[in-house]
Parts: C-alpha cells; sequence; structure tokens
C-alpha cells in the first residue's frame, strides 16, 4: 500500500523503514507468487496495474486486520486485556473481592471478569471442568485436579453496638458465657475449632443460629440478634455500622483455599490478578502460621 500511495519504491522505503532492495525484493517474490504484474512505469512514477486496484480494497482490509491484532497482542503482552472468570464464596462476592477488582480494573479498560457466587462444592466441580480460571473456597481437601494455596485468615469476635463486651479489649469464650453464639455450620471445620475454644475454657457454647455464611452471621449481629465469632475480612465490612469487633483470644483462623485448574494454562492476566488477590489478604493471615 505505500507503494501505491507513494507511486515510488524509493519514497515507501522511506515511509516503511526499510532498505529499497528489501522493498523491491518484496515487490517481485509477490508478483512471482500472484501470477501477474503489480505495476506500470508510466512518466518516471509506479501505477497499479488493474488487477492490483481490484484487489486494493481486500488489501487494505487486511492490512487493517493485521494492525488491528497487533494492537491487541501488545494489549494481550501489556496485561491490559483479557477476560478472567472467578468462582467464589457467597459471601466474598459482596465483601472483599469487588474492592480488588475495582483496584485491578482502575487501569486495565480492556480487561473484563466473570464473578459467579456459589458453595465449596460446586466452586470444586468448576474447577475440575476448567470452566473457571480461579476459585475462592474453603474446607478444601485437596484433588488431583486442582492446584491449590491455603491462606489463615484471622477472626474476630463481632457484637452490637451498647453490648456489655466493647468495654474489652479481647474476647475469650469465658466472657461470652451466656451470650447467644450465631455460628457457621456444624460440620465445617471452623465450627469444630470454635466448639474445641469453648470446651478447653469450660464455657458453655449457647448456639442461636447456624449459617453457612460469614456475612449472614455478620447482617443477623447487626440486627441485635446474637454475636459471632467471624473471619475479619467480611468483618470489615460492618464495622462502624452497628457492629464492634475485637480479637478473639484462642486465636482462630478461618481457612481460605484459592484453586486453580491443574491442566488449564491462565493467561497473564489471570495470572496477574491471581498474585493480586493473594497480597491483598496479607494483611489479614495469621502470624503464626504465616498464610
Amino acid at each position: 500500500m505505500a507503494v501505491i500511495q507513494h507511486s515510488s519504491v524509493t519514497r515507501a522505503s522511506k515511509e516503511l523503514g526499510v532498505s529499497q532492495p528489501a522493498v523491491s525484493r518484496l515487490l517481485a517474490d509477490l508478483r512471482q507468487n500472484l501470477g501477474f504484474p503489480l505495476f506500470d512505469r508510466r512518466n518516471g512514477q509506479l501505477v497499479p496495474t488493474q488487477e492490483v486496484r481490484f484487489l486494493q480494497a481486500d488489501i487494505q482490509r487486511v492490512l487493517d486486520l493485521m494492525g488491528q491484532i497487533g494492537e491487541v497482542s501488545q494489549s494481550i503482552t501489556e496485561r491490559k486485556t483479557g477476560h478472567i472468570r472467578i468462582a467464589c464464596l457467597p459471601g466474598f462476592a459482596t465483601s472483599h473481592l469487588p474492592k480488588v477488582v475495582a483496584q485491578f480494573l482502575k487501569d486495565r479498560p480492556g480487561v473484563s471478569i466473570t464473578i459467579e457466587p456459589d458453595r465449596p462444592e460446586r466452586i470444586l466441580e468448576w474447577m475440575i471442568d476448567e470452566q473457571f480460571d480461579f476459585g475462592i473456597t474453603d474446607g478444601f481437601r485437596g484433588h488431583p485436579a486442582v492446584i491449590s494455596t491455603d491462606i489463615d485468615v484471622r477472626t474476630v469476635c463481632i457484637f452490637p453496638d451498647g453490648h456489655h463486651l466493647e468495654t474489652r479489649s479481647e474476647i475469650s469464650p469465658r466472657d461470652l458465657i451466656g451470650d447467644r453464639i450465631i455460628h457457621t455450620r456444624r460440620d465445617s471445620e471452623f465450627f469444630k475449632s470454635l466448639s474445641d475454644a469453648f470446651l478447653d475454657a469450660d464455657a458453655p457454647l449457647k448456639t442461636l443460629v447456624e449459617t453457612r455464611q460469614f456475612t449472614a452471621a455478620c447482617e443477623l449481629v447487626s440486627l441485635g440478634l446474637g454475636v459471632a465469632i467471624v473471619s475479619e475480612l467480611d468483618a470489615l465490612k460492618f464495622v462502624g455500622k452497628g457492629i464492634q469487633a475485637r480479637p478473639f483470644k484462642p486465636v482462630l483462623t478461618h481457612r481460605l483455599s484459592l484453586l486453580r485448574p491443574m491442566s488449564k494454562q491462565l493467561s497473564a492476566i489471570t495470572l496477574e490478578f491471581i498474585s493480586a488477590f493473594t497480597s491483598s489478604l496479607e494483611p489479614f493471615q495469621d502470624a503464626k502460621t504465616g498464610r
């Protein structure tokens, strides 16, 4: 197209930034491949033949498409475009994850993200079937088709404003004798740890509501229904909105598992998001485990 526009190999070579012999060789090779002349010389200028004029619009479309492919390739290389599919626990879809996503997308206008909340069993199925790139779950016990990274997140005791616990700097099981407890499901690992802490302190655990999600427990506490021990990640959204939080002793952690399909080749932008999400959890990790 440069030769057509300038009617000269010399001027075309200058625009393209290549040598004149190189342009001449490319024209000769193209003529041989196409099987017909490309230019006629008239008054010292190169004039495209009728065959080239017939193909000119198609040639321009191909060049435009190649330019678009180049731009997209550069964006992919610079990690500014792509799509990430995330499966997560329902609580994460409304608490910590949106902040990380908003920050991540801020300088990446070509990136889009799908967030699909569901129960842990379903998240694992999606990872095994490679339907999602990244999963955030708990209670994960391992699977040969899935790569996992475990992170232990601190938990806190939350209670409504005006509660008798607000004078304390930290909360123990014996401080909760007589209080009604909102807790996770009895078959969860976290409830077992909580129950053991109360047994070790010889303090009865007065159960009130059993729920799968920490966010649901936070909502119930904000309504003045009882107290709960929940992940600090979930509690942060509610602190200052009718809820107060204190460290719980003994230290209990909520173990999160960050999942990836074993056989799926993840894009660079997905790996970058996983790294950003993992870093966002560092301020909430248990200092003892370092995870």
